[in-house]
C-alpha cells in the first residue's frame, strides 16, 4: 500500500489527449506504447497536481489540445496516507490555471502541501555535463518536496532581482533605490539557501542509510567560484552591497542564490559526477530521486510521487528490476513510460500496463 497515489485520473483536452481516464487503484502505473504516442503527455498531466508549470515547464495555453484550444482540465483522486481527496486543476483561454481540492478552491501553495511529486525525465540525463541553471531547477524540484513554501521564496527573490536589474541596466547609482530591493533579495534569498541545504542534508542522510543497488552522491551547494559564496541573510546583503560597481557594468546582478549550483560526485569512486559514464550520472540521478522518496516517508509523511519518463530503456535488467524492487520497498506510486511492454515484465502482476496509442492524431489509453 502506498502512502500517496493517484488512484483515479481524468484528463480532458490536454496536450494530444481528447478524454482519457485511468483508474490504476494505488498500485504502480507503466504507460508504454510508440514514441509520439501521448505517453510523456499523461506523466506531464500528473505532475500538474503539484505547483508549479509541470514537468515541461510549459505555460498553461502550450497544454491546451490543439485545434480546439477551449482549454484543458485534469481531475484526480489522490489517496493520502489512507484519506481520498478530489484534486481538480484547469485552464480556460490560455489563463492562469485554477486549483480546487475537495470541491473548494485552493491555491497552488495548498496542492504543494498535499501532494508531493518529483521526477525523472530524457533532457535531465545531461544534467552533469550541462549549464548549472538545469542543476538549480532540479535542486529545487527537489526542494519542493520537502518545503513547499519554496517557490514562493524563490519567486519573491527573483521578481526583486529583476527590478534591481533594471536600476542596473539603466546606470541608476543613487544608493537609495538599492536599499529596499537588496533587503528583500537578502531575507528571501537566505530563505531559498537555507531550504536547499536542508534538502540536500535530508537526502545525504537518507543515502546513508539505504541498502540499495544505486551508487551514492556526495552533494554540496557550491558557488560559480567555488563553496565559498554568501548564504545567511547577512551575508548576502554585505555581497550585494559589495557588487554593485561590478554588477552595474555588467548590467546584472552576479551573487546571490540564482547563481548556485549543485555539485555532485560519485562516493564509491571520488570522481565528479560530470566526468562519470552516462550509465553512472543516470545511476545517480535515480538515487537522488530514490532517496528524496526515503527522506520523506523517513519524516513520517506521506512519500512523493514519482514521475519516471522513459527510464527502463537505460538501465539493464538487473538494475530495472532493482529499482522496481526499491520502489515497491519505499511504498511510493511510480508513473512510468516506455516504448514496449516488455520493459516492465519484472514489475510484478499489480502493477498496471497500460498501452498509449496514436489513432488518427489522438492519444488514446487501452487497458485503463
Amino acid at each position: 500500500m502506498t502512502g500517496l497515489a493517484v488512484t483515479s485520473l481524468v484528463v480532458s483536452h490536454f496536450r494530444s489527449h481528447r478524454s482519457a481516464r485511468l483508474t490504476p487503484g494505488s498500485g504502480q502505473v507503466a504507460l508504454f506504447g510508440p514514441n509520439g504516442a501521448g505517453k510523456t503527455n499523461l506523466l506531464e498531466a500528473v505532475s500538474m497536481l503539484s505547483p508549479g508549470r509541470g514537468l515541461r515547464r510549459a505555460a498553461a495555453e502550450e497544454m491546451a489540445r490543439r485545434p480546439e484550444a477551449l482549454g484543458w482540465k485534469i481531475s484526480a483522486e489522490v489517496s493520502v496516507l489512507g484519506k481520498v481527496h478530489e484534486v481538480e486543476t484547469w485552464s480556460e483561454g490560455g489563463a492562469a490555471r485554477q486549483v480546487r481540492i475537495d470541491g473548494k478552491a485552493a491555491t497552488q501553495l495548498a496542492l504543494g502541501q498535499l501532494v508531493r511529486v518529483v521526477w525523472l525525465v530524457p533532457a535531465m540525463d545531461r544534467l552533469w555535463i550541462e549549464g548549472a541553471e538545469g542543476r538549480r531547477r532540479f535542486l529545487d524540484r527537489l526542494v519542493l518536496s520537502f518545503e513547499p513554501g519554496h517557490g514562493e521564496a524563490v519567486l519573491t527573490y527573483e521578481k526583486a532581482m529583476r527590478e534591481r536589474n533594471r536600476l542596473l541596466k539603466d546606470q541608476v547609482r543613487d544608493g537609495a533605490w538599492y536599499d529596499a530591493l537588496e533587503i528583500q533579495m537578502a531575507e528571501s534569498g537566505a530563505l531559498v539557501q537555507s531550504n536547499r541545504l536542508a534538502a540536500l542534508e535530508r537526502i545525504t542522510t537518507a543515502q546513508q542509510a539505504a541498502r540499495t543497488a544505486f551508487p551514492a552522491a556526495d552533494l554540496e551547494l557550491a558557488g560559480p567560484d567555488g563553496p565559498e559564496f554568501p548564504v545567511t541573510e547577512a551575508e548576502l546583503r554585505e555581497a550585494l552591497l559589495a557588487s554593485r560597481r561590478a554588477d552595474m557594468a555588467a548590467g546584472r546582478t552576479l551573487v546571490g542564490p540564482h547563481r548556485a549550483d549543485l555539485a555532485a560526485q560519485y562516493a564509491d569512486k571520488g570522481i565528479a559526477a560530470r566526468q562519470s559514464s552516462t550509465g553512472e550520472q543516470k545511476a545517480l540521478l535515480l538515487s537522488l530521486i530514490l532517496s528524496n522518496a526515503r527522506a520523506l516517508a523517513a519524516e513520517g509523511g506521506a512519500p512523493p510521487l514519482l514521475l519516471l519518463d522513459e527510464v527502463a530503456a537505460h538501465l539493464d535488467d538487473t538494475r530495472r528490476a532493482a529499482l522496481y524492487d526499491e520502489i515497491a520497498a519505499l511504498g511510493v506510486q511510480a508513473w512510468m513510460t516506455g516504448t514496449g511492454r516488455e520493459l516492465f515484465a519484472e514489475l510484478g502482476p499489480d502493477a498496471h500496463r497500460l498501452e498509449v496509442v496514436d489513432v488518427a492524431g489522438i492519444s488514446e489509453v487501452r487497458g485503463g
